[in-house]
């Protein structure tokens, strides 16, 4: 029996790295022998997370470019070329069958190492808008996983995959999580439940308005669960109470998902993914401060189709009492929301992108 070799890399974000762990765990489950090992960016989040979840990690010595003018930047030639020369050395030590790619600074080196070795690559594009690593890569990797339709303006047509993007498991099973919301206020009673989530680094923007309507909530007589990042954490913890629950980072997502009937949120890939599912309202709020704001990009797609609605970080003082108004005091546009959101779910796509890979080996590198 073959003993099968994956490396994966996917960090920076819990965006990143949460849809590599669940590829990861898909074919632990599907390949009766395997190896896998992750690659990362040094000094990231993935270096703790991913060995939390019994995978093997390497560090890459690379980072993005930050948009001031900073001296790190200068680095960055440097650290490429490091990184590139240090991919090479992993894929000839591990010898893997395949390289998979989720996105972080970590994945453009190993994917194009790998590619240039002419190892099988897939790359999960989460976005509705490319990113530029990925365009690049795009010309030399083998498949290209999307979550969104109309990606053939920014990649080779017969190398996309239409997928979805993959959601950690245990948010497929929110059925066996109801009516969760007594573990985190110690009481079932029949107040409504926000669910605040500026992402797995935070949202200081997002943070700083919700502290400062507080009693908008409380007015409403809704109990808040707040993600509000570990960099704000020792921050906002001031704000805990018996009807507020700050969080520096939520591990049991599914409680805090089964709990709530309302949800503000960024709009990241994975975690727009994950609410397709949930089925639950939802406000975006779109963080502004990064690459092509893919998303904002990505909340427009889910607004378009009526399943969600959005407010732009600067139009938050003006604008999002009265859009979130609506949300809780019209049950049927409430609901609506719920019902639009749901149909955009696509909580197969990790066993489809593994079952693209299996197919992909066995068949001379030839897709469906």
């Amino acid at each position: 029996m073959k003993n099968y070799k994956f490396l994966i890399s996917g960090g920076g974000t819990g965006g990143h790295i949460y849809p590599a762990l669940s590829i990861a765990d898909e074919l632990s489950k599907t390949f009766h022998s395997l190896e896998i090992l992750f690659v990362g960016s040094s000094n990231r989040m993935e270096m703790q997370k991913v060995p939390e979840h019994g995978y093997k990690i390497k560090g890459l010595w690379i980072s993005g470019i930050k948009r001031k003018l900073h001296f790190s930047n200068f680095l960055i030639p440097i650290k490429i070329f490091h990184s590139l020369i240090k991919s090479y050395f992993i894929i000839m030590k591990f010898k893997p069958d395949f390289v998979i790619g989720t996105g972080g600074f970590a994945s453009g080196p190993l994917l194009f190492i790998a590619s240039k070795l002419n190892i099988p690559t897939l790359i999960q594009e989460q976005n509705s808008y490319a990113g530029i690593t990925n365009k690049i890569l795009s010309k030399s990797v083998d498949l290209i996983s999307v979550a969104y339709k109309n990606m053939n303006k920014y990649f080779p047509n017969n190398k996309i995959l239409y997928t979805g993007n993959p959601v950690r498991n245990q948010i497929k099973d929110l059925k066996n999580y109801n009516n969760k919301s007594e573990e985190f206020f110690k009481t079932s009673d029949s107040n409504k439940v926000l669910l605040i989530l500026g992402g797995s680094l935070g949202a200081g923007k997002i943070n700083e308005f919700i502290s400062k309507n507080l009693n908008f909530f409380q007015k409403n007589n809704l109990k808040i669960i707040w993600q509000c990042g570990n960099l704000y954490f020792n921050s906002y913890k001031k704000y805990n109470s018996k009807n507020v629950k700050v969080f520096a980072f939520i591990k049991n997502m599914n409680n805090a998902y089964s709990s709530a009937d309302f949800i503000i949120s960024r709009s990241g890939a994975s975690v727009i993914s994950e609410l397709c599912i949930v089925g639950k309202p939802v406000l975006f709020i779109p963080s502004p401060n990064l690459a092509e704001d893919h998303q904002t990009k990505n909340a427009l797609k889910i607004v378009e189709n009526k399943a969600a609605v959005m407010v732009r970080e600067k139009d938050l003082n003006e604008k999002f009492i009265d859009e979130f108004n609506k949300i809780i005091n019209d049950l049927n546009f409430s609901n609506k929301l719920s019902e639009s959101i749901r149909l955009l779910a696509k909580p197969n796509a990790t066993k489809d992108i593994v079952k693209h890979i299996i197919f992909f080996l066995n068949n001379d590198r030839k897709l469906y």
